[in-house]
């Protein structure tokens, strides 16, 4: 990955391969082609320089945006961050996407969906509709589709299991001091 030494200590330092789960370690010793699900760490790490005590959704997006490149590099490869807060309109309404960044080695769109409970099957639907419409709006035709990543305190394997879209991820966070 062209690391250098100062990046590959930090990587070491937060333990990075053993958040990965066993059948990535798999795939990278085997050296087979790499998918993001891969890469997503569980949990992700999330720097709290503020010393914020009570945790909110927006708290959380700060938190995040305050130190953005650390938390891109936790999420692997080829991130890059185009908005906060991306306004989309429905119907007569607007919805808020938490975080859009785009992944440079995958080509496509990837939503960021904060949540300081545990995950439900409402937070699926709404990242799934987050997700068509960029797909429809936004993304252009050369891009892959777009993919979720939910951020959620509690992991709850069973809502994702029997979610219909594989392009749908998730991942608990960590408050690090």
């Amino acid at each position: 990955y062209n690391l250098s030494v100062r990046e590959l200590r930090l990587k070491i330092k937060n333990n990075e391969y053993e958040r990965l789960d066993t059948k990535t370690k798999e795939k990278l010793v085997k050296s087979e082609e790499s998918k993001i699900e891969d890469f997503i760490k569980n949990p992700i790490i999330i720097k709290n320089s503020l010393g914020i005590e009570e945790i909110s959704e927006k708290v959380l997006m700060r938190l995040i945006l305050e130190d953005l490149s650390f938390f891109l590099k936790e999420l692997g490869e080829g991130f890059c961050f185009v908005d906060s807060e991306y306004k989309i309109k429905v119907g007569a309404g607007y919805n808020y996407i938490d975080i859009l960044l785009f992944n440079y080695i995958y080509n496509a769109f990837v939503i960021i969906e904060l949540k300081i409970t545990e995950l439900k099957k409402e937070h699926i639907g709404q990242i799934n509709l987050y997700m068509n419409y960029i797909d429809k709006k936004v993304k252009d035709i050369s891009h892959n589709s777009t993919i979720g990543i939910i951020i959620c305190l509690k992991d709850n394997y069973f809502v994702i299991e029997y979610a219909s879209n594989p392009n749908i991820f998730r991942t608990v966070y960590r408050i690090k001091e």
